[in-house]
């Protein structure tokens, strides 16, 4: 897809009388309120393909009082744009903004997710690489003859041969570029694709001049093999887009296209997702999955919430639970009740943070930005220099130009222009593989900065369940009467005695429960009672580093239970693979002190904090990055938000708050905390190949420039070299995809395997 492509604008609705809606009115109802006299539209421009792009969309719309957000995403080709509602108590006008577009040579409309969109730019881009692959193949084979030393006649034929097959093909494959260049000059700026339509052009209009004049070289060959690497180039670039886009895909295909809705008089209605409303009952067959978020209504059944958590055992749901968009209703039917639309489900959240991962820029794709935006001025500058000095050394027109257009080519930015978003197309569709969302493309260089690493406790190095960890003391028949009685309560350690005594049928007599205390049972033995020691039998509470929960019989002790949270899969190796990367990790938590003592000794890590509020969280994440750390805040719940804000960058396990998950800048879907040191090792590789692309960009252009300025390279060789540096900056950037090697990635390997580490603890 070329960039500024001068296609449609903005797609009409009909309200409900028939009549069309302007593009304003539409806009705005397909617009979302955010809170706060704030607004967001998605909007899609196609024609988005480059560094260059970015800044000059970015740019037009941020300078708009209206405008509080404007970002770009490459890889999806949208533009999420945040806006206040009134302007001096006017009502924005959100047509306005498809405007500001609009003039810099972009087609927009309403962003729609659509592979099959993606599909036709890849068909397009593979159609042109084919036809100027074939023709170039074709006029290197006469080129061949030519170069062999034939005579005039045969030397002429040829010629005309080759620019009959290159004339066409270029006009064909080259509107890829003409369209972008045509596009960025007739609303008055330039792009890398303005000087690429220079040196393709006028290769060929000095073949064909020097044909017309039965010269001896031509170099339709080398117009062709421009085009024809550097389509490869595009295609390749959106190949890579297309695989970071992969994930997206598939999480967009586990959203069913529709539902049955259920009607107050109890008939049935096919609908799309897209026109489901909160508060509609839906009917779940077993085997469908998930269409929005809902709240159970009727129906016993199990899911499978691998999406929502990585793991594979199903749960069971009834009356009353909440069920997540994009998970699958395994055996029995549901009704639900819709919570959410599709469009503010768990699912499109977590196509948002997929689909955000590349839109945020890093210094380094802002540098990039910055060449590609005075990159256009300066090689037009260098040409021209250049045909002007060679007109004094030598005066001769042809020779002058045959240089400058040499110049034009092998200076093309393609590998400059690859360097960074190629690299965190990879680094992010990596993470996805280890189940690690990136929701901003800058995190991932904040994140390779870290030195020190703050954990909370609760939901973060555990999961947030507690265990019963002396059951095996226990006599069984009273551990039944415990769980028994606990089946009435829904405090998160009553279901702690249901996974002890496997379940039973509940206790049989007058029940109460006491908020903050515990649950008294009138029955024929007497007086049972289970909670706090002082509410059980009148003691005082079990000072340790677990909490306890006692049962009573009339005020006798029957037993003590003691419990304690679980550990995250995996939590220990977390520990010792961040202290191998030299990081300093310490635990932020507001629980109390012995329990945090507890859990910090276990884990040998030695700096720690309890009993902290979530303004007490922030000042240490404040204190440590004013004495020039740059912390890693981990974290899940609401009290963790602040602290995720006020950190150098964060991550949060996606069973976090809402709070927190839209806080961090990362968000790990498994349970394993493994994901801590493997997103730090990614986004630090990450980092090593941008330095490492932007020296070989560096490098190249230092190297080739000269060798075209001085006459030494022909426009063909200034196409091979040019397209062969683009080539190495992906190879380059591929890499991050191979296999890790590091230790840290050794023993994570092993504990996804299965496998004994030899590290665990």
């Amino acid at each position: 897809m070329s960039c500024c492509a001068a296609a449609a604008g903005t797609t009409l609705v009909a309200n409900g009388a028939g009549q069309r809606l302007p593009p304003s009115e539409e806009l705005w109802l397909a617009s979302r309120a955010l809170g706060g006299g704030l607004r967001q539209t998605d909007l899609s421009v196609p024609g988005v393909h480059c560094g260059a792009c970015i800044t000059t969309l970015e740019t037009a719309l941020r300078v708009r009082p209206e405008v509080e957000q404007a970002r770009v995403n490459l890889s999806s080709r949208r533009v999420v744009i945040v806006w206040k509602e009134e302007i001096a108590g006017k009502r924005s006008d959100p047509g306005e903004l498809v405007r500001a577009i609009s003039e810099r040579g972009y087609a927009t409309h309403l962003f729609t997710p659509s592979e099959e969109e993606g599909d036709a730019v890849l068909k397009q881009l593979i159609r042109a690489v084919a036809v100027s692959g074939f023709a170039a193949a074709n006029i290197m084979l006469l080129s061949v003859s030519v170069w062999s030393g034939a005579d005039a006649a045969t030397r002429d034929l040829f010629h005309w041969v080759s620019a009959m097959i290159a004339g066409p093909a270029l006009i064909y494959a080259g509107r890829v570029f003409y369209q972008s260049a045509w596009n960025a000059l007739r609303h008055g700026w330039t792009n890398m694709d303005v000087p690429i339509t220079l040196a393709v052009t006028l290769s060929y209009g000095m073949s064909l001049y020097e044909t017309i004049g039965h010269g001896e070289h031509t170099w339709f060959d080398a117009s062709v093999a421009l085009l024809f690497l550097l389509l490869i180039g595009r295609t390749l670039d959106h190949m890579m887009r297309s695989r970071a886009r992969s994930a997206i895909s598939g999480l967009a295909r586990l959203s069913p296209r529709g539902a049955t809705v259920l009607h107050a008089d109890d008939s049935r209605e096919y609908r799309a997702i897209s026109d489901i409303t909160v508060g509609e009952r839906l009917m779940i067959a077993a085997g469908e999955r998930i269409p929005v978020d809902g709240r159970v209504a009727s129906g016993i059944s199990d899911l499978d919430r691998s999406v929502v958590n990585g793991e594979s055992t199903p749960i069971s749901v009834a009356a009353g639970d909440l069920v997540e968009a994009g998970t699958l209703n395994l055996t029995g039917p549901l009704v639900l009740e819709a919570t959410s639309s599709a469009r503010d489900s768990f699912l499109a959240d977590v196509m948002g943070l997929m689909e955000a991962a590349e839109g945020g820029r890093a210094r380094y794709r802002r540098i990039a930005d910055r060449a590609a935006q005075y990159y256009s001025p300066v090689v037009h500058l260098l040409a021209f220099l250049t045909f002007i000095g060679w007109m004094i050394i030598e005066g001769d027109v042809r020779q002058a130009m045959l240089i400058a257009v040499a110049v034009l080519i092998i200076t093309c930015p393609c590998a400059l222009g690859l360097a960074v978003p190629v690299v965190q197309v990879v680094a992010a569709g990596r993470l996805f593989q280890g189940g690690v969302m990136v929701k901003d493309g800058s995190a991932m260089e904040r994140l390779a900065e870290v030195d020190t690493v703050f954990l909370d406790k609760t939901g973060t190095l555990t999961v947030g369940r507690p265990r019963v960890v002396n059951a095996e003391d226990i006599a069984p028949d009273v551990l039944a009467t415990a769980a028994a009685l606990a089946v009435y309560s829904r405090h998160p350690i009553a279901n702690a005695f249901q996974d002890a005594a496997g379940g039973g049928p509940p206790l049989a007599g007058e029940v109460r429960e006491t908020p903050g205390a515990g649950i008294e049972a009138k029955t024929d033995d007497g007086i049972y009672r289970l909670g706090s020691r002082r509410f059980a039998t009148g003691g005082l509470g079990f000072g340790g580093g677990q909490s306890e929960a006692v049962l009573s019989l009339d005020w006798r002790e029957l037993a003590c239970f003691r419990f304690e949270d679980r550990l995250r899969p995996a939590t220990a190796e977390a520990i010792e693979a961040i202290n191998d990367m030299g990081l300093d990790v310490a635990i932020l938590s507001g629980d109390r002190e012995p329990v945090v003592e507890a859990l910090a000794n276990h884990l040998r890590i030695k700096d720690w904090k309890a009993e902290l509020s979530p303004r007490g969280k922030v000042e240490a994440c404040i204190a440590a990055n004013e004495s020039g750390h740059k912390v890693l805040m981990v974290g899940d719940g609401i009290n963790d938000a602040p602290a995720l804000r006020a950190a150098h960058v964060s991550l949060a396990p996606a069973t976090a708050a809402d709070v927190g998950r839209q806080a961090a800048d990362f968000v790990f879907m498994h349970q394993p905390l493994t994901a801590v040191p493997f997103a730090v090792e990614t986004s630090r590789g990450a980092g090593r190949l941008i330095r490492q692309n932007f020296a070989l960009a560096i490098c190249y252009n230092l190297i080739a420039v000269p060798i075209a300025i001085l006459g030494y390279a022909t426009p063909l060789v200034a196409a091979v070299a040019m397209s062969t540096s683009s080539l190495i900056v992906v190879a380059n950037a591929l890499r991050l995809a191979g296999p890790p090697s590091s230790s840290a990635f050794d023993r994570m390997e092993c504990i996804a395997d299965h496998r004994p580490s030899g590290t665990g603890r």
